[in-house]
């Protein structure tokens, strides 16, 4: 039996801190950043037809079933617009909410696995909520936040049954189960790794009624899952449901391997990501020391979790930085419980890279980073730079005086990321706020016109416009004739250079994504086209 965790007044403290840290950090990115294309508005706009279908079963995406994801997500939104009704901002409060929910579930996992050590729950939030990926995920539109929480609830399950609670398994199945449908059998990836290595963090476990209990748990989750896919695959047709049976699985594995990005490719990402803690050398002599002097159990549960599934990750070539984003709460705990007899607060070089971070935003802002001229509209403002460098300052002149490192550096990781936004928020709004565009297009569908879109289309204005209609997707020379076809239409055509808006006349025309995009009826679209071709 674990011995009773100690009082944590302290790390009560710290965990409040971290959830105000979060709500501010969801604040500014909802007053700094639009529904970003195109992902984002994907997601919001596969819900937002099957809100429009009554369909709570299968996604569509632009009149079509989307097998790309399963529906969790996409439930979420519409449990929020059920009680509040359609709306843009229900959407982006989903993923802070899981994201305070993982917070919460973090601060069990470090009182359960240090119950003698009070204050490190509060110590973890907080370097979670500071790690710039999890910030930045957190308030995206995007998956991986809901499946950590689902990793972190199956850890609990996991902990439990090594306690010797059979109800452990259930939570550990629930949490397969559900998050299969958050984003599919990865879970499985993230979860049964440290199950497999319970014997090294847990030794004298009966092996048996172990890896029973985990057969079951995979079982129920598989049938939690299969409640939704079965009815979803006869629903959505034979293609549909051979895509979600095997495309999830075995199609998608084959394709990543041939995406071909170098098993390192993560490696040189981490300080990165996980700044400003990957790149403070006290981490590492910290890790050093923690090591010669022999790891408990809860840092080899740490180890367990994470490591497995890092290597499992860069063996595959298909690589994104939010894959990895499971994996932060247990960075989170290895830190604080490396630093919990530290003594050392010095904070210099995390606070130089800061401030570095603030003198390129200068730059950036007063024109003298060229890159950074072409793309934007508009260039960043300058203040928050110097403001990051204050702030960097701060933080190591309060190392030096002997301030607690973690709220410290916590502190300065989340500032920066916030600055980022702020210093970003003119020159991002112009090349990514489509909402104008999607209202236009639903002028022009209300008039009975039909609209295509001359390219691959991702469902981006489906839902920001409102659109209850599909628009038609060609290239090449179907656009031609469907161009031809429909001569009172009106097409959405691309352009790769911003500086080609001029002149032409335009339902709705902005700037999109280094390039521009305009709204216009056929007659026009067929001669953009023509020059095109020329």
């Amino acid at each position: 039996m674990s011995p009773h965790p100690a009082p944590d007044s302290s790390g009560h403290n710290l965990l409040f801190l971290s959830l105000l840290l979060l709500a501010a950090l969801a604040a500014v990115a909802l007053l700094t950043r639009p529904l970003t294309p195109i992902d984002e508005t994907r997601y919001v706009s596969a819900a937002w037809e099957m809100w429009l279908r009554g369909d709570f079963l299968v996604p569509f995406k632009n009149g079509s079933p989307y097998s790309d994801k399963p529906p969790f997500l996409f439930w979420m939104f519409q449990a929020g617009w059920a009680l509040f009704g359609v709306n843009d901002w229900w959407p982006r409060l989903v993923l802070p909410l899981f994201s305070a929910g993982g917070l919460l579930l973090t601060y069990g996992l470090a009182r359960r696995l240090w119950p003698q050590r009070a204050g490190l729950g509060g110590q973890a939030a907080l370097v979670l909520t500071s790690t710039l990926l999890w910030v930045v995920f957190s308030t995206s539109i995007m998956f991986d936040v809901v499946l950590s929480f689902w990793v972190l609830s199956g850890l609990h399950g996991v902990l439990s049954a090594a306690a010797g609670k059979r109800r452990g398994f259930v939570l550990l199945g629930v949490a397969i189960g559900l998050g299969v449908l958050t984003k599919g059998p990865v879970i499985l990836l993230n979860l049964l790794p440290v199950v497999a290595l319970a014997p090294w963090w847990n030794p004298g476990l009966k092996w048996g009624r172990w890896f029973g209990g985990t057969l079951l748990a995979v079982l129920l989750g598989a049938a939690i899952a299969l409640s939704w896919a079965l009815p979803a695959g006869f629903s959505g047709g034979e293609a549909y449901r051979n895509a979600i049976f095997w495309g999830q699985t075995a199609n998608r594995m084959v394709e990543s391997f041939a995406h071909r990005r170098p098993f390192w490719w993560y490696v040189p990402l981490l300080p990165f990501l996980l700044f400003p803690w990957f790149a403070w050398p006290a981490w590492w002599k910290a890790l050093s020391r923690h090591r010669r002097e022999g790891l408990d159990r809860g840092s080899r549960f740490c180890l367990a979790w994470m490591l497995p599934v890092f290597v499992a990750f860069c063996f595959i070539s298909g690589k994104q930085p939010h894959y990895l984003i499971p994996l932060f709460p247990a960075f989170a705990l290895l830190t604080v419980r490396l630093l919990a007899e530290r003594r050392n607060t010095h904070v210099g070089l995390p606070a130089l890279l800061a401030a570095m971070l603030g003198g390129a935003m200068i730059l950036a802002a007063t024109g003298h980073i060229p890159a950074v001229n072409r793309e934007e509209v508009a260039l960043p403002s300058a203040w928050p730079g110097g403001v990051l460098i204050g702030l960097a300052l701060a933080a190591w002149m309060a190392g030096r005086r002997g301030a607690a490192p973690v709220p410290n550096l916590a502190l300065l990781g989340a500032a920066s990321v916030a600055l980022v936004q702020v210093a970003a928020m003119n020159s991002i709004g112009p090349i990514y706020n489509i909402k104008s565009m999607a209202l236009a297009i639903k002028q022009v569908q209300d008039e009975g016109r039909p609209v295509a879109n001359i390219a691959i289309y991702h469902a981006q204005y489906q839902f920001l416009g409102r659109l209850e209609a599909p628009l038609a997707e060609v290239t090449g020379v179907r656009a031609a004739q469907w161009l031809a076809a429909h001569p009172d239409g009106y097409a959405v055509v691309y352009l790769d250079n911003r500086r080609q808006l001029v002149g032409i006349s335009a339902r709705y025309k902005q700037v999109y994504r280094g390039g521009g995009v305009a709204l216009v009826d056929a007659q026009t679209a067929s001669g953009l086209l023509s020059i095109a071709a020329e």
